[in-house]
């Protein structure tokens, strides 16, 4: 039996009983679906996800005195070998993993789960993997998508997967300097509880919030949706401990330093490549005195990058600013709720005589493209931003829609990977490609990810669609995050045309010159294009400070890059 850690459901996003996707009340959406992706939702076979019990698990490959020497450093209660358990740990949540989870497609399943409760514990585990030539593998919420959590298929020698679950305490505040330490283990919900009740935040919001945790942010450099205000969490991390085989490293809560390369900047990102992360310091604010959404409406795409693009470089800050090109306007108003109260009745026909109107404007109502402003802070610094913006909104051809729409925004913001499962649940790929390009190639990276994906949903003979948003804007550019659907054919080809399309969409990003992810780490999916994203000699840096950190690969290995064991 495991300890009282938090776990997600095996198959799938979320805990059990947590319903899922919803279209019941949403009327657009099933048409929208139909004619986009050709999947008849009235039609569509729902497959269950098989019964636990009739699942073929590998049986654990440890020995006695290996499974003895982890329950003499964590505890008989704190290092599981039960299969289901073990199941939930052997891989993320990527398109991948859920495919061939459902099907009960495991390769090396971890050996033995453990969950240290300190510091010394995990560092003992790590020393104790060296020494007896052990995997180790650090795991958070269980929500990479990038495969960072899987051993590798081939790989003989005895798993350890290190949960850092219990490792979840508030350590110190100093509210002086605006700093928090806290352990690596906590997850994002409950890191924001503690905060809030203090009257802090750390404002770091990604799509996985609720379930991943401030460790994994931190070893797959994160960035959240709140990026504009608070920044990515490589400008939120001011101070780490991290174990090593060989002892602690030990960075303190320094506002900045010339101390030579950055040991901090290494250790972001690295994926437990270098060891594992065990409590971060952090820079929080004061919660805002006020926050809200508004949302805005423009002609077409390149009109609203323009305008995000004048937003960046004006005095207003907003805490996020986004636009959906018009294939994701179109779906986001195709999840929209039928209004039931008089007053969303109104609302509703108000929206449709809008559309008349801008019709007659000479708007293609099919072109046009929503987005979204957040502003936090006092009442008179709000309406001063918003003024701003609308003045900005204005000049670029755009209208105002005000901050009905906008609250949909936070009540949906987590509501995707709920809807991917959804449309597994029907032989339906749903999944996600995000990157970063200076402004002046956001609008040829748009362009360019969309035809190529086309050209891969021709080549695998699928009818396919994908949508992109803007989002996390810098002083020179922004990311831009895609999402592509289609129906699975042949079960034995679905990996195999899940491949044929997304590696089409990251190769596109490396042909227009942006980066092959903004925040979703690199695992194993996104490691073939690391050297055209860093250069060969930029890899063989990065293979050098791994191979030296760990010379006989028994940290995470495979991830991130390949490097030869000595």
């Amino acid at each position: 039996m495991a300890p009282d850690v938090k776990h997600q459901k095996w198959w799938g996003w979320g805990i059990e009983g947590i319903p899922s996707f919803n279209y019941a009340n949403k009327p657009a959406f099933a048409p929208f679906v139909r004619e986009h992706i050709g999947l008849d939702l009235d039609t569509a076979p729902v497959v269950p996800h098989p019964d636990f019990a009739e699942l073929d698990v590998p049986q654990p490959r440890i020995s006695d005195d290996d499974l003895a020497a982890v329950r003499g450093i964590v505890g008989d209660d704190n290092a599981v070998t039960d299969d289901e358990i073990r199941i939930i740990h052997w891989a993320g949540r990527s398109v991948r993993d859920l495919i061939r989870t459902r099907a009960g497609d495991f390769t090396r399943v971890p050996d033995v789960i453990a969950y240290p409760g300190s510091d010394e514990e995990v560092q003992a585990l790590l020393a104790a993997a060296v020494e007896r030539d052990w995997v180790v593998i650090p795991f958070g919420g269980g929500t990479s998508i990038s495969g960072s959590l899987n051993a590798e298929d081939d790989e003989q020698r005895t798993v350890v997967t290190v949960d850092m679950g219990r490792m979840n305490k508030l350590l110190d505040v100093d509210e002086h300097s605006g700093l928090a330490r806290v352990q690596a283990g906590i997850l994002g919900p409950d890191l924001d509880a503690a905060l809030e009740a203090r009257g802090l935040t750390m404002g770091h919001v990604p799509d996985s919030f609720t379930y991943s945790t401030l460790g994994g942010w931190a070893a797959t450099r994160s960035s959240g949706m709140q990026s504009d205000k608070y920044g990515d969490i490589a400008d939120m991390v001011r101070g780490l401990r991290m174990a090593r085989p060989d002892g602690m490293v030990t960075l303190r809560d320094l506002p900045s330093t010339s101390s030579g390369p950055s040991v901090r900047e290494m250790i972001l990102g690295s994926e437990g490549r270098l060891g594992i992360i065990t409590d971060v310091t952090i820079q929080v604010s004061p919660l805002p005195e006020h926050r809200e959404v508004i949302a805005y409406m423009f002609p077409t795409w390149d009109v609203a990058l323009r305008c995000m693009h004048d937003i960046a470089r004006s005095e207003v800050h907003p805490t996020f600013a986004r636009i959906s090109d018009a294939a994701e306007t179109g779906f986001s108003l195709a999840t929209q709720k039928a209004p039931t109260s008089a007053i969303k009745k109104v609302s509703a026909f108000g929206q449709e005589k809008l559309w008349d109107f801008l019709r007659l404007r000479g708007w293609d109502t099919d072109a046009m493209c929503l987005s979204y402003v957040c502003y936090e802070g006092s009442p008179k610094r709000i309406a001063e931003d918003k003024k701003a913006v609308k003045e900005l909104v204005g000049r670029h051809g755009g209208i105002v829609l005000g901050s009905g729409p906008g609250a949909l925004y936070d009540q949906k913001k987590f509501d995707t990977p709920y809807l991917r499962d959804f449309l597994l649940d029907r032989g339906t790929v749903g999944d996600v490609s995000e990157t970063a390009a200076p402004w002046s190639k956001l609008a040829e990276v748009h362009r360019r990810v969309r035809e190529e994906a086309q050209e891969a949903f021709d080549r695998i003979g699928r009818q396919g669609f994908v949508m992109c948003h803007m989002s996390h804007s810098y002083h020179s550019g922004a990311c831009l995050y895609f999402t592509f659907a289609f129906t699975l054919g042949d079960e034995d080809k679905a990996l195999a045309d899940y491949d044929e399309v997304k590696s089409s969409i990251q190769q596109a990003f490396m042909d227009a010159g942006s980066t092959l992810s903004h925040h979703h780490g690199v695992g194993t999916e996104h490691k073939p294009w690391m050297a055209q994203d860093l250069s060969p000699a930029g890899v063989d840096l990065m293979k050098g400070l791994f191979r030296e950190a760990d010379p006989a690969g028994n940290l995470n290995p495979g991830k991130v890059i390949d490097v030869e064991k000595r």
